[in-house]
């Protein structure tokens, strides 16, 4: 036998581990937060909380403030519902809010101006929404722009048609009582032990749990994750990409109607400057809830979480007597650190 067949004789035999056998503490947190996304906003919610329930005192956690916080988040709720979906295609939609207003001004006027049954006008916002969203869906499988380009100019399309539709005029409260109250039904209160929640409230928890399990539950859900993580590898496994996509933008302009409608139970009136901050309010919800940017990875609880985070922050930041503008300055450094942190969970070592 030759020498180096005698050396080989007496080798390692184990197969190759290149895992670690003990990882830091550091890193044990860095891999659970990338399997649970929601664990970094459920956390920041919960030391929220506790920090504005110190410094504000009792008046913070009472049912009826806590309430308030729910109504408050609820259109940016609803929105941020269509825009996770977006997020989730490694896209972004700019025009959310424009399609939200376009929505409830077309309920409104064709119910309180033209005379339309309610049912029909309510029908004519719902398909207005969805129309809007096969637009931005058809810009971008088919002409194949990029969604960020795509959004911006059909926000700006579908804010001049919401403004020379409704002659930049505002529909009254009154007038919607007295000839369509169902359109204002969203904002119809329900007093629950002290606390006040609305029916708004009821339809935005509503919509989580559905696209939650549509997400999660479903072949179109696994699809809509496939598109946004790895669009190519979806197609090559048998995933009509276009297809998706276009249903994604679709079921998104639907829901941003029903936020139409949730805004005017809202706010009573319908009004063609409503809605101004929807756009930022929904990404910064679904940023902060731990969708992450580049697509593919979010649950659409964590856009909920994110929603209260911005809610409670801004409640919380009121109640302890910190102007408006450093509100908007800490909310803005939140959007930061959510990215960061998103930056830094995706390096995670597999």
């Amino acid at each position: 036998m030759q020498d180096f067949e005698k050396v080989l004789e007496k080798s390692a035999t184990s197969v190759a581990n290149f895992e670690e056998d003990r990882l830091s503490p550091l890193k044990r947190f860095h891999h659970f937060l990338h399997a649970y996304p929601t664990a970094a906003p459920a956390l920041v919610l919960g030391l929220a909380v506790i920090g504005f329930a110190l410094v504000a005192g009792d008046r913070f956690l009472t049912p009826f403030n806590l309430s308030l916080v729910l109504q408050q988040v609820t259109i940016i709720g609803i929105i941020g519902v269509a825009q996770t979906l977006i997020i989730l295609t490694a896209g972004i939609d700019l025009s959310v809010g424009a399609i939200m207003v376009l929505s409830s001004v077309v309920m409104g006027k064709l119910a309180i101006t033209a005379g339309l049954p309610v049912p029909l006008a309510f029908g004519a916002g719902i398909i207005t929404g969805m129309l809007c969203g096969l637009i931005n869906g058809i810009l971008v499988t088919l002409v194949r722009l990029p969604p960020f380009i795509v959004t911006l100019g059909t926000w700006s399309i579908f804010f001049a048609l919401n403004l020379w539709y409704s002659g930049s005029q505002t529909i009254r409260s009154q007038e919607i009582a007295a000839n369509a109250g169902f359109l204002q039904f969203l904002g119809t209160p329900i007093d629950v032990m002290g606390a006040r929640i609305t029916y708004g409230t009821v339809m935005m928890i509503l919509l989580f749990c559905i696209i939650w399990y549509a997400l999660n539950r479903t072949a179109w859900g696994r699809h809509v994750y496939a598109v946004g993580d790895d669009p190519d590898a979806a197609r090559l496994s048998g995933i009509n990409s276009s297809r998706i996509l276009l249903s994604v933008y679709i079921v998104a302009g639907l829901i941003c109607a029903i936020g139409g409608w949730a805004l005017i139970g809202r706010i009573g009136s319908i009004s063609p400057q409503a809605g101004q901050t929807a756009n930022l309010d929904s990404i910064t919800a679904v940023v902060i809830g731990g969708t992450s940017l580049f697509g593919g990875r979010g649950s659409i609880f964590g856009t909920l979480i994110g929603a209260l985070i911005v809610g409670i922050f801004r409640n919380g930041l009121a109640l302890s007597g910190v102007d408006v503008l450093w509100q908007e300055f800490t909310i803005g450094l939140l959007i930061i650190v959510a990215v960061g942190i998103d930056q830094w969970i995706r390096k995670v070592s597999s």
